[in-house]
């Protein structure tokens, strides 16, 4: 069963979707944060888990090893329910499986982010332990955004990751309630989208010719506040 996670730093949308039995758990990542508002990263985040103690990913970032280690020892104090994000590569491009073992070795919770192909989860796997939770987050839409078919990626990370009962497939940067209709057929294992998005997930049901009788209505409507004439 496919778990839905939102993606949000916003801390009335948190207590909002954090009430939600379809959310089970939260992304965030600096962007979202500074979005949000907040000017003091640590206190921030600390107040996000005073209204949840559902999973929730905190990012490092900082760029280069040494450091990457030093904000992850520091993240996963602040909480339980606390994964450790951290990207794939740095901004160099060097892979970060050094770090990845490190981390996993001292049973931190991590979230690896920024991941686009299977290789990249077969080396991740590489470097992990069969025990500590790892999820692995492969960005579905960046993908597509960019004219790739993701399906084949996580195809074939799911196969990979099969063996390591620690660890979840995770579709990133949802693009369409649909993605998450993918997401169960193909057995991923969370998917993570925005407010708008789980929303519209939680209004799943309607015929198609429901939705033909809406889309009409919607057009008449519009017609009708424009006084248009032919």
């Amino acid at each position: 069963m496919t778990k839905i996670f939102c993606d949000i730093a916003d801390i009335k949308q948190i207590k909002k979707f954090n009430n939600k039995r379809t959310v089970k758990g939260f992304t965030t990542n600096p962007s979202l944060i500074r979005k949000a508002g907040a000017r003091n990263y640590s206190k921030y985040c600390k107040n996000i888990l005073k209204i949840t103690n559902k999973p929730i990913s905190f990012e490092v970032f900082a760029d280069d090893k040494k450091k990457i280690i030093e904000q992850a020892n520091i993240i996963k104090k602040w909480g339980k329910n606390v994964y450790v994000k951290i990207p794939v590569t740095n901004s160099k491009g060097i892979f970060l499986g050094d770090v990845i073992k490190k981390l996993n070795s001292k049973n931190i919770k991590l979230n690896i982010t920024a991941v686009y192909t299977a290789a990249q989860t077969k080396k991740i796997l590489k470097n992990i332990n069969k025990k500590t939770p790892v999820i692995i987050s492969i960005f579905a839409g960046r993908m597509a955004d960019k004219g790739k078919d993701p399906v084949p990626q996580f195809k074939q990370s799911l196969k990979y990751a099969k063996k390591f009962k620690s660890v979840k497939i995770l579709w990133a940067s949802v693009r369409e309630p649909y993605n998450f209709i993918q997401s169960k057929q193909l057995g991923v294992h969370i998917i993570t989208a925005p407010p708008s998005i789980i929303e519209k997930i939680e209004n799943f049901g309607k015929t198609f010719f429901q939705l033909t009788v809406h889309t009409v209505k919607g057009f008449l409507i519009d017609s009708k506040k424009s006084n248009f004439k032919i």
